[in-house]
Formats: C-alpha cells, sequence, structure tokens
C-alpha cells in the first residue's frame, strides 16, 4: 500500500509518497481502506520533529479518516466489513489502509461526503472534552475562541452555540470575521487592528468565563485579562509557545482555573467515552444539518503538501482534507 512518508522531510523539505507493508488489524480493531483523512496542527508539527507519535503508534501522520471497513477483528462489535465510516485514528491515517480501535469509530452521519466525514472526529472529540469537561462550559456563559476560523474554532463556535453560550473568536482577516460571525459567532474580533482586551471589554466589561486557546506564549496573559471572575482557560495546543510568565496574583483575585489537554496522550477508554458522547449528543445534530463539518478544500493524495502549506500559511477557514482515489 501507498503512505504519505514524513522520515526525511528534516533533509527534503517534503512529504513523499512510498510504499509499505499493509498493516493488520488486532481482535479490538478493524482496517479501513482510506477514502479521506483530514489534515490537522499536530501532524505539522510532528512531521518537523515536534510532536513525535507516541509510543507504539503508527509513524506515519494522521488523527483522522474515512472509508471502508475491509477486514474487522475478532472481537469488533457493532461494525461490519463494507461499512462507511470515520475514525479516530492514533496515527497512520496518510496512507490507503489503517487500522484503528473499533471504539474510536463513528457511522457517517446524514449525507455527507468521504471528504467531510473524515475531518469530524479529532476537532470534535478534542472540542467537546474541553469545552464541556475541562472547560465546564453551560448554557449562558460566554467563550472567547482563538483562531475562530480552524478547524478548532469551527467546531468550538457550533458546540458552544449548540449549548446555548454566547461566543466570541480572535481572527486575523476581515474575511475571516465575517466567516465566524455566519457559522455563528456573536462578536468576533481582527486582532491584526484591535487590542483584544479593550475591545472584548467593551461589550463584556466583567469579561468571559471561558478562553479555549492554541496559542499560548504572549496571549496568555490577555486571556487571563479577557477572564471574569472564576474564569477558566482551557489551553490545547501552544503555536506562539509553551512558556510563560503570568501574574499569578491576577489569577488568585479574580479565582481563575487554567488548565489544559491533548487527545492523543488519552487512553483508549477515555476516547471510547468521548466518541459515545458525540454519538449519542452531537451526530443527531450533524444528521440534521445543525453542525456541519466546515470542510474548506479538498486535495488529492499526490497534493499532500499543498495542503500542509494552506494549513501552515493559515490560508483556510474550516477543515481541509485530502482524498484517496
Amino acid at each position: 500500500m501507498l503512505i504519505i512518508c514524513c522520515e526525511d522531510f528534516q533533509s527534503t523539505g517534503k512529504l513523499l509518497i512510498s510504499e509499505d507493508i499493509e498493516p493488520c488489524p488486532k481482535d479490538d480493531e478493524l482496517l479501513i481502506s482510506v477514502k479521506a483523512f483530514g489534515i490537522n496542527r499536530p501532524d505539522i508539527l510532528q512531521k518537523k520533529g515536534l510532536y513525535p507519535a507516541p509510543k507504539g503508534a503508527s509513524k506515519t501522520l494522521g488523527l483522522e479518516c474515512s472509508g471502508i471497513v475491509e477486514k474487522i477483528g475478532r472481537g469488533v462489535i457493532g461494525i461490519k466489513e463494507g461499512d462507511e465510516i470515520c475514525a479516530l485514528t492514533p496515527g497512520g491515517a496518510y496512507a490507503q489502509k489503517v487500522v484503528v480501535n473499533y471504539q474510536h469509530c463513528f457511522r457517517i452521519p446524514g449525507s455527507l461526503s468521504f471528504a467531510e466525514a473524515a475531518v469530524l472526529p479529532e476537532v470534535y472529540m478534542t472540542c467537546w472534552v474541553n469545552l464541556f469537561e475541562h472547560g465546564m462550559l453551560k448554557k449562558g456563559e460566554s467563550v472567547l475562541v482563538h483562531g475562530g476560523n480552524s478547524g478548532i474554532g469551527c467546531a468550538a463556535i457550533q458546540l458552544a452555540n449548540w449549548v446555548g453560550a454566547t461566543v466570541l473568536c480572535s481572527v486575523r482577516t476581515e474575511e475571516k470575521k465575517a466567516f465566524c460571525e455566519k457559522l455563528g459567532c456573536s462578536y468576533a474580533i481582527n486582532i491584526e487592528n484591535e487590542d483584544i482586551v479593550k475591545s472584548l471589554h467593551k461589550n463584556f466589561p466583567k469579561g468571559v468565563n471561558l478562553v479555549l486557546d492554541m496559542m499560548g506564549g504572549e496571549l496568555t496573559k490577555k486571556n487571563l485579562n479577557c477572564l471574569a471572575k472564576h474564569g477558566r482557560l482551557v489551553q490545547i495546543a501552544f503555536l506562539k509557545g509553551q512558556f510563560v510568565e503570568v501574574n499569578l496574583m491576577e489569577i488568585m483575585k479574580k479565582q481563575l482555573c487554567v488548565t489544559g489537554s491533548t487527545l492523543r496522550s488519552k487512553t483508549t477508554i477515555e476516547k471510547k467515552r468521548i466518541a459515545d458522547l458525540l454519538k449519542k449528543n452531537i451526530w443527531p445534530e450533524i444528521d440534521c444539518g445543525k453542525i456541519s463539518p466546515c470542510l474548506f478544500k479538498e486535495f488529492k493524495f499526490s497534493e499532500v503538501n499543498e495542503a500542509h502549506s494552506y494549513m501552515e500559511n493559515s490560508l483556510h477557514m474550516g477543515k481541509i482534507a485530502v482524498t484517496i482515489s
């Protein structure tokens, strides 16, 4: 089978297509003939050597995919060969075939295409656990989502609206601002020409209840300033730096909570629990069109470097998928 190889990226600057041995599913796994896979920020970091795959996981990139079930392990329940599914993968999705734990698989909701379904698992599982479990977001509260036009941002906007919260976003262009507002963001801030703290406090003088952040770095201080008393800062990445200096007195006076998580490091059981919650609560919303995958652009298997370039240059508004014919 063909895979996208990143082993020589440091020397070539390119992802390359190469041959590999077809994986074999264990008892609780199934083999998917991949039709599409999603592009995510961790893929960019992994190819650069900044986000190594966990022990035992495939070194091939890719955290989500869709396709047709080709083989099933002896312990697989509720899924049969020939089923069309999408799945969270521990790695290895940038390939013609991948093995996944059957408990991390989803039926393809509604009439979505393989490309649309492929971009659902990673962002919706990430946003569910960080908005509602770590972030404790509930109806009537407010949340600031940084990078509202990203795949994570699109999922977070829709999930926050679903629970009845007011959503604010930060973006970097007027086009992205309009995109987020159309998606359901009540107030988008273009941080290229607006100070995020001042702009936020004009409309929310007491601050917001929750901040969902992927940037870290210097933005962390501003995040704390944007939070209301008893507010929560949830960190899910740190594209601008993981080492920051903060005023602990501000955290103490406002009784703030600073937390975060990564989806990839969670156990198989934890991922199953999150997947089950999405199947129960969110998949019906996707079925009826109230929540969408926000697929921005599709690329061919041979165009994976172009797909990465789109993400690295932040040209997307929504998710990016690669399809395999």
